[in-house]
């Protein structure tokens, strides 16, 4: 798998843009070879962000996200020099987190 994830952290009027880009092929289970046969499900189950150590945002994802899928979101009271950090979780159980700072 490639990079896991590309992530852009921008401050600005007293809130921080979160732009977060996910490597992952995210089958759906339904989707059949060249054989013709089945590619099993593999997609992205949960997704969390930490703004400094704090959960702020929770999400739980089913097969039907597009391959390789972007997600935006604002925090409140952040500022340049935070730290945000991403962990998505598998439904074959792989892991992945990733940090950036707010610039």
């Amino acid at each position: 798998m490639a990079d896991p994830m590309r992530i852009r952290a921008q401050a600005a009027g007293g809130k921080a843009t979160v732009r977060v880009l996910m490597s992952h092929e995210m089958e759906t289970g339904q989707r059949k070879d060249a054989a013709g046969k089945v590619v099993p499900a593999w997609y992205i189950q949960h997704v969390t962000a930490k703004h400094n150590d704090k959960v702020v945002l929770s999400a739980q994802w089913g097969p039907s996200v597009a391959k390789n899928p972007f997600l935006q979101f604002s925090i409140k009271s952040a500022k340049a020099g935070d730290k945000v950090a991403i962990t998505w979780v598998d439904n074959h159980g792989d892991t992945r987190t990733d940090e950036a700072v707010v610039s």
